[in-house]
């Protein structure tokens, strides 16, 4: 493999793994709050908001990285927005024709992913200015890991509101489940737990990287 396809594939490799932890867009850019507290009442309905963001994320930083050169820089705000749309539309009957159900719970939420600032933001700080390769690699990692995020929550919310996982039920008859937990006063206390939770972390990754370099300066 020559220097530049190798340095190519690192980098194509780092963007796909910042947005699954490094950069993650919920427990680390504090993005797309909208449906990660309303739709993360079951985890049923996070991977499904999960999955249909990553599908629009993903190719709409093709797309875009692909017309990157013909979008003129007056209008590149409003076309971004008319490709997300597109894409939007596309999810929406799929969803529709798959389940009636989910769609009917996921409601108005699927049709505001075209004002995820998470989409928008990509598009116009990355895919704009990077290769298609690259875009796809960053959609990707951004999407899984906002799927992540959503699933995190979404888990402990179903598991404490309503004992159980994907509807299976994981506790006995006499289980009381924590209404509060499926109520929007438990996703803000559940998203307030995993960002605690993943600052800790970050703040010992620190400390750990600083005393690493005393040791080795």
């Amino acid at each position: 493999m020559a220097d530049s396809d190798r340095v190519q594939a690192v980098s194509s490799t780092d963007e796909f793994i910042k947005g699954l932890w490094r950069e993650n867009p919920v427990f680390v850019q504090v993005l797309g709050m909208c449906p990660v507290l309303a739709v993360t009442n079951s985890g049923i309905n996070a991977l499904a908001m999960g999955l249909a963001t990553t599908f629009v994320l993903v190719l709409s930083n093709t797309l875009v990285s692909a017309l990157r050169r013909v979008i003129p820089r007056q209008v590149r705000i409003a076309t971004f927005i008319l490709i997300i749309a597109s894409f939007v539309t596309v999810v929406d009957y799929l969803i529709q024709a798959l389940s009636l159900e989910l769609h009917r719970a996921l409601g108005a939420f699927i049709s505001l992913i075209v004002v995820n600032c998470l989409i928008l933001g990509r598009a116009e700080a990355f895919a704009s200015k990077n290769s298609v390769a690259r875009s796809i690699m960053d959609g990707l990692g951004m999407g899984l890991g906002f799927t992540f995020a959503l699933l995190c929550l979404g888990g402990v919310r179903e598991i404490l509101g309503s004992g159980s996982l994907f509807g299976f039920a994981l506790f006995p008859a006499g289980f009381q489940p924590w209404i509060v937990m499926i109520l929007p006063s438990g996703g803000f206390f559940t998203l307030g737990l995993w960002l605690l939770l993943f600052n800790y972390l970050k703040a010992r990754r620190q400390a750990v990287q600083g005393a690493v370099q005393e040791v080795t300066s």
